[in-house]
């Protein structure tokens, strides 16, 4: 490092997520919403009287469910950036509560790769990339399962090839 340089910087992340996990986001949060909904509706069809209210509640569910399972996948996208070179990995996340995070490659000591069922059934992966912070592991969620093997492959190879004792 030339003086005065204190390393890697925080910076806006080259990658975005896959296309396909604007859809992945959208079923997840629709999901959610339903599992809320659900029992509401039930609760409205089996106890007359308590009607008035419950119709306000699955009213108010049903706007915000829909609000919120059309924003927040278009806005995920937008926000979730993510890049790996030689001496960090920068990435971005979140929709409302943004985070930025770099994890420097000597710090580094598991990578991991995710893929639960809705991610498998779009071919979409999430990489973990683990270091001994106390603000925990830096989570790339959304690639493509290429894209993600990539990167696994790229960081276990560069992590491989740079001293340090990962602490």
């Amino acid at each position: 490092m030339a003086k005065g340089d204190t390393g890697p910087r925080l910076r806006p992340p080259r990658h975005r997520a896959s296309p396909r996990a604007i859809t992945w986001w959208t079923i997840d949060a629709a999901i959610g919403w339903l599992v809320l909904l659900l029992p509401q509706v039930v609760a409205l069809l089996v106890w007359g009287s308590a009607k008035p209210w419950l119709t306000l509640t699955v009213i108010g569910t049903l706007v915000v469910g829909a609000l919120h399972t059309a924003v927040m996948p278009q806005w995920r996208y937008r926000v979730h950036r993510w890049e790996a070179t030689r001496e960090a990995v920068f990435a971005r996340s979140g929709w409302f509560n943004q985070e930025w995070r770099i994890a420097p490659v000597s710090r580094i000591q598991t990578v991991d790769t995710e893929r639960g069922a809705l991610q498998q059934l779009l071919g979409l992966a999430t990489v973990t990339v683990t270091t001994a912070s106390a603000a925990g592991p830096v989570k790339i969620a959304g690639l493509d399962v290429r894209t993600a093997q990539e990167l696994v492959d790229e960081l276990t190879r560069t992590t491989m090839a740079t001293p340090g004792d990962a602490t």
